[in-house]
């Protein structure tokens, strides 16, 4: 059967022949063909698009649109505006594939999908940070991969600051980055800035899984990131690596000899042993990665470290993701802008250009940056100029405006909206116990629409790195008979991070089903007036002990109810007995002020104790009443 011409003129088209029946039914394969295609067979859009505006794009008629919706169960007008579904379908009824962007200007870079061209992209270095507990070798293994000496300037060893350093092996480089604790690399991630590849986890063979290592797994897990396992220590007599092995697996870190699919490595850095061993592992997950990048654009990339050189004024650490930075470019660095006039590797020598996976010192920026800002290099200083001056009233607005993390209140607003949601959560609690207890029950109430994750459970006081886990990865803070002290409340309110404290189990497991069943309400909370901590001791016959005592936040008013806390654990909960200044009773006393106090049918107070005075006050929508 020949094809039909749909491309002539209507005056062309022979007429039927008398009392001959006229069709106007066409197989779908030929209705496809009679409309022109959009980008190649693609319609694009990338904001809500009406009947009409969508008829004309993908030039076919609107009657056509509507009737087809209509014999569907759809009733639409020529202005309705369509769902993505609904435009989905369209396209591919009538010859279409489909695709919506997200439309990114300049002015929020960081989120731009970089689409590359695949001829264009090239194998490029991985990034590898180095993480651990304290004293377990971390730098000592980047000086022996570098063969340098680098821990022997250091103050007690210890590292002081980030330091990234590439090696090349087997003619291909590496990038090192040496942080002073997952704190540092967490912190990036809360700025939204991705950069390692690759986690190596070192655990010496004599200490073992320590709770900084447990962090830094649980950082890692947070991350995405995968993670190879670097035993150190090796050289000392009567080690196991076994039992680290065994330690790790209760912590979901499953070695590839026992069957799961984390790389584990023996080596000792003071003596330089498995090393070689180590850096081929780290190649062949590159490998297995794939990692790739397009040397032909514009830089795009993170801020490692910044300071404020005396002589040099601001000066950054740079890693370079994408493209390629040239000495002499304009850039974006989180609000700030500059002109790159130097530009350093880790042996302080001058760089014309820096490709993918490249760390580089730079100096020519206005102002100092943060650690995990990213940047992008643009062709104009204006431009740069414009969009840094953007991205300062962008980010005064959001801080003005409060919270981008999650909240109860925000998981109540999706299960009544019905979207499914990864809700993540971090647990502290008292004892290890319970906080796995914890972590189970919370785990369990996972359900097809709302999977509940705990990155991490754990033992102790609420600290600043959990406020910094669970700002990066937009999870909740439940705090089961532990407290924070007000530096990290204060840290929590400054990134927007919830911290829901409870100390009975089931009004904690309570508090998170009644969110997840879509019924957060109003509700009575606590509110933290003030905290003091115990500074002497006196015992005193019929009064009993008296903590002489100093306001470090808020106020103590007398009466108040009180937790006294050891170590951010509560060790009681109840009344203040008496409140003094000097020998005269006081109605409160305030920060940066010493008092006496008594609690109420409690004598074991210790030096360093912290009594937390609090009030319950109903909170609504609106805020506390």
């Amino acid at each position: 059967m020949k094809k039909p011409n749909y491309g002539v003129k209507k005056s062309d088209q022979k007429k039927p022949a008398s009392g001959q029946r006229v069709s106007n039914f066409q197989p779908r394969e030929r209705r496809r063909e009679e409309y022109a295609k959009v980008n190649g067979g693609v319609f694009v859009y990338s904001k809500p698009i009406s009947v009409a505006e969508l008829s004309k794009a993908i030039n076919v008629p609107t009657p056509a649109i509507i009737k087809y919706l209509f014999l569907r169960g759809k009733a639409v007008t020529i202005n309705q505006v369509l769902d993505d579904e609904t435009i989905g379908e369209l396209c591919l009824e009538f010859g279409y594939d489909f695709k919506k962007e997200k439309i990114v200007d300049e002015e929020h870079f960081e989120e731009l999908e970089v689409q590359d061209d695949e001829a264009d992209l090239k194998e490029r270095p991985a990034v590898v940070t180095i993480m651990g507990h304290v004293d377990h070798g971390k730098t000592t293994l980047i000086d022996a991969i570098r063969s340098s000496h680098i821990v022997d300037t250091e103050a007690g060893g210890i590292s002081q600051e980030i330091g990234a350093y590439q090696k090349e092996v087997h003619g291909k480089k590496i990038t090192f980055i040496d942080t002073p604790g997952h704190a540092a690399f967490t912190a990036m991630r809360a700025r939204g800035a991705s950069v390692t590849d690759i986690v190596v986890l070192v655990v010496a063979a004599d200490d073992g899984v320590m709770p900084q290592t447990i962090e830094a797994i649980d950082h890692a897990k947070a991350a995405g990131v995968p993670i190879i396992v670097a035993i150190n220590k090796m050289d000392k007599p009567g080690v196991h690596p076994e039992r680290v092995k065994e330690e790790l697996m209760q912590h979901d870190v499953i070695a590839e000899d026992y069957g799961g699919d984390v790389m584990t490595v023996e080596i000792s850095a003071k003596k330089g042993m498995g090393i070689d061993d180590l850096l081929d592992m780290i190649l062949l997950k590159a490998e297995m990665l794939e990692l790739k990048a397009n040397p032909k654009r514009y830089a795009i990339g993170a801020v490692l470290e910044s300071e404020l050189s005396k002589g040099e004024g601001p000066k950054a650490t740079l890693l370079v993701q994408n493209g390629t930075l040239t000495a002499g470019d304009y850039v974006v660095v989180g609000e700030t802008y500059g002109k790159i006039r130097r530009m350093t590797n880790e042996y302080r020598q001058v760089l014309k250009a820096a490709g993918p996976g490249t760390p580089v010192s730079v100096i020519g920026l206005s102002a100092v940056p943060s650690a995990g800002d990213k940047f992008m290099a643009f062709p104009e200083e204006r431009q740069a100029k414009e969009i840094a001056e953007k991205r300062q009233l962008s980010k005064q607005a959001k801080e003005r405006s409060g919270s981008s993390a999650m909240t109860l209140a925000d998981l109540n607003n999706l299960v009544n909206a019905g979207k499914v949601k990864d809700v993540n959560v971090v647990v502290k609690a008292d004892s290890d116990g319970t906080a796995e207890a914890l972590k189970h029950n919370l785990e369990k109430m996972s359900t097809d629409s709302i999977k509940v994750r705990v990155l991490l459970a754990s033992a102790g006081a609420i600290s600043d790195n959990d406020v910094l886990l669970a700002s990066a990865s937009h999870a909740i803070i439940f705090g089961f008979n532990v407290r924070p002290d007000a530096r990290v409340r204060q840290k929590a309110e400054e990134n927007h991070v919830e911290i829901r404290l409870h100390k009975i189990i089931y009004e904690l497991l309570d508090d998170m089903e009644a969110a997840m069943k879509g019924m957060v309400k109003a509700e009575v909370v606590e509110s933290v007036t003030g905290q003091a901590e115990i500074r002497h001791i006196y015992k005193i016959g019929k009064v009993g002990t008296i903590g002489g005592s100093y306001v470090t936040s808020g106020l103590i008013k007398n009466g108040a109810k009180i937790r006294l806390l050891r170590d951010g654990v509560v060790i009681y909960d109840g009344k203040l007995g008496s409140l003094k200044r000097f020998k005269d009773d006081a109605k409160e006393v305030k920060e940066g002020y010493e008092c006496g106090l008594t609690i109420e049918g409690y004598n074991d107070i210790k030096e360093g104790d912290i009594v937390e005075a609090y009030e319950m006050v109903e909170k609504t929508e609106g805020g506390a009443a």
